[in-house]
């Protein structure tokens, strides 16, 4: 098998193609592609089918406000993270600000409404 072949068709797919793939390895093979198909739906930038009414497949998590509850939203951060509790403080105190790029709509709402559950506003862009 050509490896190097076949990433050339994976980064060539298109929306539509990828969300078919993904349904594939589901369904007949038991596999839930979620990450890899937003990695390869990603792939070539402008191509694809004239775009514009393509679904966002990534979201950046920003956080809006601490809300009174700040030690929660803090502590929140860095379990979500995986960060130290001076760089979650960090960026907690720096709101409104970016805490995580590029990630799943899936894992992007539940991350806004773990922070939310604790008093923070979030915003996905």
């Amino acid at each position: 098998m050509d490896l190097n072949a076949l990433a050339d068709q994976l980064v060539g797919l298109t929306i539509k193609e990828v969300n078919e793939l993904a349904t594939i390895l589901k369904d007949e093979h038991g596999i839930e592609p979620a990450a890899a198909a937003v990695a390869v739906a990603a792939g070539p930038a402008g191509g694809g089918e004239g775009g514009g009414a393509e679904e966002k497949t990534e979201f950046d998590v920003e956080l809006t406000s601490a809300g009174s509850a700040k030690l929660k939203v803090v502590k929140e951060v860095k379990n979500l993270l995986g960060v130290g509790l001076k760089d979650a403080k960090e960026l907690v105190d720096g709101a409104p600000s970016v805490i995580k790029e590029g990630v799943p709509k899936e894992e992007a709402e539940k991350i806004k409404a773990d922070l939310e559950g604790v008093g923070a506003s979030v915003e996905l862009k």
